[in-house]
């Protein structure tokens, strides 16, 4: 979120965080607990960032067609574990993420 807002061609005056925690910036800001169901404003950003993921997903389908983003998004779905069992990570799976995680963690 900072780098984003950091990359922002216009002026800010106010930022509205879905979650718990404050970015570091100097703009002030909300920090909301489940802000999406209760912000219209984060609501309806949520739902263009969830679109847009989606869209490049399937964009990354073309490049990883083993793990199948092109149906499962790169959510955690059962034929998306498989598929990082059979293939190992790619460059664009998030290493924090559970699944994921354990995945890297048994080939050390």
């Amino acid at each position: 979120m900072q780098s984003a807002v950091a990359a922002l061609n216009s002026q800010v005056d106010y930022i509205l965080v879905d979650g718990i925690h404050s970015i570091p910036t100097q703009i002030p800001q909300s920090a909301i607990k489940k802000g999406d169901t209760i912000s219209p404003s984060i609501a309806a950003a949520s739902i263009i960032a969830k679109v847009t993921r989606d869209k490049i997903m399937v964009e990354y389908h073309s490049i990883y067609p083993q793990y199948n983003f092109a149906r499962n998004k790169g959510y955690g779905t059962e034929e998306h574990m498989q598929a990082i069992k059979r293939s190992g990570c790619c460059e664009i799976h998030r290493k924090t993420f559970r699944g994921v995680r354990e995945y890297l963690s048994r080939e050390s």
